[in-house]
């Protein structure tokens, strides 16, 4: 059977190319309002605490990972007492190209890498609309052995230090998604499939995504009723079972298109649809063109966030 979310991780290519080591001491506060792509903060020493508006506060401690797939308008502040006269307007940047925050002078209590990810799909709105708001990995060994990696690395100065970084931090993103995560009560594709019954009907849409699935198939594989499972269905994962399997489909539709793979006929029968008409009328009300010009316009890989917008972004 497919594992549907090594599938779609697979599918959006995450990196994680776009880094800062920040250190504090004493008493900070940080507030971004937005961020374009998905957030993480990996803290390698110390404590910090984080806010948002959805999740409430919660601590992050040296070892744990948090991932903020859509972050808007959250704070993050020292575990010392702090207050608003403590906020981080301009971070300082320190010779290694780093940034300090709160006392300049003092010991460093707390060492983090933050940073954004980045996808070379154009689907990334797909994983932000399949996981929690917050997604908090805590007490993973082999998390901890990554994080172990990275704080060495993150501290020394040795040859070819961002790109062993780079590719660390791609790797504790993709073991970040595939961890048991504290998933709360917020909605995602990892609360879909903790559910043993759901999760036979996400697989099934992942293995066999061009069969002519309906509600009441899929319901049966599920081994509950039509009405039962999709009711349950939209409060787990949090979108209706034939918008997840369009969306699906559609995602799949465009990796085809990007690599080339096959007419777009060919491509329809592929992901679902019993003709190319109704695949382009689809495609196109979803991306905003047909499937012929979207594969004639993209290029196969899509490039990611631009330094300079990281450094405004993050600074």
């Amino acid at each position: 059977m497919a594992d549907p979310l090594a599938q779609i991780v697979g599918l959006l290519q995450p990196g994680a190319p776009f880094s800062k080591c920040v250190t504090g001491s004493g008493a900070w506060r940080v507030r971004r309002t937005q961020s374009p792509n998905p957030y993480y903060v990996a803290v390698l020493k110390g404590s910090l605490r984080y806010r948002d508006h959805q999740s409430g506060e919660v601590i992050v401690n040296a070892g744990d990972f948090i991932l903020i797939p859509f972050a808007q308008d959250f704070m993050m502040w020292s575990d010392v007492p702090s207050g608003d006269n403590d906020m981080v307007i301009d971070p300082v940047i320190l010779p290694g190209g780093g940034y300090r925050v709160g006392n300049i002078d003092g010991p460093i209590d707390m060492r983090a890498l933050v940073g954004y990810c980045a996808f070379q799909s154009d689907d990334a709105t797909l994983l932000s609309s399949l996981l929690p708001g917050l997604v908090v990995v805590r007490g993973e060994h082999r998390l901890a052995m990554l994080m172990e990696l990275l704080g060495d690395e993150a501290v020394g100065s040795k040859p070819g230090r961002e790109v062993v970084l780079q590719h660390l931090l791609e790797v504790l993103l993709i073991e970040a998604l595939r961890s048991t995560a504290e998933l709360g009560d917020s909605p995602g594709l990892l609360r879909g499939l903790s559910d043993d019954r759901l999760a036979v009907a996400i697989r099934g849409m992942h293995t066999r995504p061009e069969r002519s699935w309906t509600v009441a198939e899929l319901a049966r594989e599920a081994a509950l009723s039509r009405s039962g499972f999709h009711a349950r269905f939209r409060n787990a994962v949090g979108m209706a079972p034939m918008e997840y399997l369009t969306a699906w489909r559609l995602a799949l539709a465009k990796d085809l298109l990007r690599k080339r793979e096959g007419s777009v006929s060919e491509i329809a029968r592929q992901v679902g649809y019993r003709s190319a008409s109704a695949f382009s009328v689809a495609f196109t009300r979803d991306v905003g063109m047909s499937p012929a010009r979207y594969a004639r316009d993209t290029p196969t890989a899509l490039p990611g966030m631009a330094a300079e917008e990281f450094e405004g972004a993050i600074a």
